[in-house]
């Protein structure tokens, strides 16, 4: 199979640059543009789990906000005709603090992701619409690439897929994945400096090793009690806690990152969440012991995400990468692109808005090099 430009990986990157591509460039002289993606869905660490009545409520286990002035956000969902179900994260009434003693207090600050932005129905509404516009033949899922060798100007990718091997022959190749995911699970070749190894496998992976659990109820009734959801607990097993709940349809809920490390966490699905509700009924009251259901994603065991070096505690937000080094590009062949490529600050590094500007800078290049067109 030949194709001008592969692309490995389907989350908000990697898509969103397939959708470039194929909006930026006319019928008659566009870009052949293959995206190839291990999972059977899109969306990587965007994840919405749909509520229990087919109301059209869903609730994300990966990414949850972004942030007035992350324009490229903004702009991708006012293109996308998503501008109606933005809303922002409910913040009115009074924040919890748990400290290490156990004791709680309320009423020290407010709530901590006041004025950052949720969209309704979860934020997976942005992977189906960027889908929804690309040709039919575009995306193959449950397809990996296992190893990628280069031959003069074009580049050879073994993928596996249904217990068989094929090659896709390109011109260009755009890693969509997370940096130190991608070389721990493609070989190259040939391989490439240790210098520029050594770079790919210190780029930590965002949240990679992170769970959240997600409990939901019949209405918020914490929202009577005067206070907004938010909490902050050194005694967890929840580190951090907030509202949840959709703005129209479907049940309220509260969801918590999980501050149980994961080497202790590992198959403790069940105790885990009966520790949480123990802990929301103690910050909450009586009603958080009996959500309707509960939903719990570890990313930190899902190796379409994560690796062994992903189980350390991510203390710090990681720094803006610099990594487009010729060495680790084949002169341009190969280009890194994902979240953890952004360049552009703390404020996009690992954010939704720098998946975004990895897709940005990748098609600019791709144009640059006379593959496809810049964006208007």
């Amino acid at each position: 199979m030949k194709t001008d430009v592969l692309i490995i990986g389907g989350g908000l990157s990697g898509l969103h640059t397939a959708y470039s591509l194929h909006r930026d460039t006319s019928p008659d002289t566009g870009t052949h543009v293959t995206l190839i993606e291990a999972r059977n869905r899109l969306g990587g660490r965007i994840l919405s789990r749909s509520g229990p009545n087919s109301d059209g409520s869903a609730y994300d286990l990966g990414p949850t906000w972004f942030w007035p002035g992350q324009h490229r956000m903004e702009a991708l969902v006012r293109t996308l005709e998503l501008e109606r179900e933005i809303f922002e994260q409910p913040s009115a009434g009074e924040a919890l603090y748990e400290n290490d003693s156990g004791a709680v207090l309320r009423g020290l600050g407010g709530a901590s992701m006041a004025g950052s932005y949720r969209l309704d129905g979860g934020l997976a509404k942005i992977i189906r619409a960027l889908a929804e516009q690309l040709p039919d033949d575009t995306v193959q899922l449950r397809t990996r690439a296992t190893h990628i060798t280069q031959h003069g100007d074009r580049l050879h990718t073994t993928i596996h897929r249904d217990g068989h091997d094929s090659i896709i022959n390109s011109a260009r190749i755009v890693i969509a994945l997370p940096p130190r995911l991608a070389v721990n699970s493609i070989s190259l070749s040939p391989d490439l400096p240790t210098q520029a190894r050594d770079l790919l496998q210190h780029t930590a992976t965002w949240m990679a090793g992170s769970a959240k659990l997600v409990a939901l109820y019949d209405e918020p009734f914490w929202r009577k009690d005067g206070l907004s959801g938010d909490a902050i607990s050194y005694r967890g097993p929840l580190g951090e806690i907030h509202d949840a709940s959709p703005r129209t349809n479907g049940p309220a809920a509260l969801f918590g990152f999980v501050s149980v490390p994961p080497d202790i966490r590992r198959n403790q699905e069940d105790a885990l969440k009966e520790a949480a509700l123990a802990q929301l009924e103690k910050l909450f009251g009586h009603q958080a012991a009996h959500p309707r259901d509960v939903y719990v994603k570890d990313w930190a065991f899902d190796n379409l995400t994560a690796t062994a070096a992903d189980q350390e505690p991510q203390i710090t937000h990681p720094a803006p990468w610099s990594g487009a080094a010729p060495e680790i590009s084949w002169e341009g062949r190969l280009m890194w692109s994902g979240s953890e490529t952004a360049e552009g600050g703390l404020r996009n590094t690992g954010y939704l808005e720098g998946a975004l500007e990895a897709s940005e800078r990748t098609v600019h290049q791709l144009a640059k090099d006379g593959v496809g067109s810049a964006p208007s």
